[in-house]
C-alpha cells in the first residue's frame, strides 16, 4: 500500500486544530468564572508594581500648584523642576522671590502635607529671567556682558 504524505499531514494538523479549539473553549469558560476587577484596583496594582507613586505625586504637585500653595501665591510663582528633592520655584518678580525665601519653612510644611508622596526636601527660589547678553545684535565675542556692549 502506498503512503500518501499529504493526507497524513492533513489529518495530523486537522486533529491538532480540533484539540486546540476545544482547549480554547474551556479556557474561555474558565475566564468567564473569574470576577472582573475594578479599574481603580488594576491601576493601583500597576502603579505599585512599577514604583510610579513618587512620580505621580510629583506630577500632582506641579499640576495642582494653585491648590497646594494658594491662589495668590500661585499667581506669582511657578514650579520649574524637582530634582533630587530640590524644588525650583520661579517668581514673577524679585520681590516675590524674596518673600518666598522668607516663607520657605511654611511652604515646605504645606507641600509635605498636600503632596506627601513628592519628596521635597529643599526649595530654591529664583526671580524672573533677565535678558541674555550672550546672543543677539548687540553682543560681542569675548565680551564681559552689558558693560562692554555699548563701548
Amino acid at each position: 500500500m502506498k503512503r500518501d504524505l499529504a493526507k497524513e499531514l492533513y489529518k495530523f494538523y486537522r486533529s491538532g486544530f480540533r484539540k486546540t479549539q476545544n482547549n480554547d473553549q474551556t479556557n474561555e469558560s474558565r475566564e468567564k468564572n473569574i470576577d472582573p476587577q475594578s479599574l481603580e484596583a488594576v491601576l493601583a496594582e500597576m502603579v505599585a508594581g512599577r514604583n510610579w507613586g513618587q512620580g505621580i505625586a510629583e506630577g500632582n504637585l506641579f499640576s495642582n500648584w494653585a491648590e497646594v500653595v494658594g491662589v495668590e501665591i500661585a499667581e506669582h510663582t511657578t514650579p520649574i523642576s524637582l530634582v533630587d528633592g530640590r524644588l525650583t520655584i520661579q517668581s514673577t518678580s524679585s520681590a516675590w522671590a524674596t518673600q518666598m525665601r522668607l516663607m520657605q519653612n511654611e511652604l515646605l510644611k504645606t507641600i509635605s502635607n498636600s503632596a506627601p508622596g513628592a519628596l521635597v526636601e529643599e526649595l530654591n527660589m529664583i526671580g524672573p529671567h533677565a535678558p541674555s547678553w550672550k546672543r543677539g545684535l548687540r553682543s560681542i565675542k569675548g565680551a564681559r556682558g552689558p558693560r562692554d556692549t555699548y563701548g
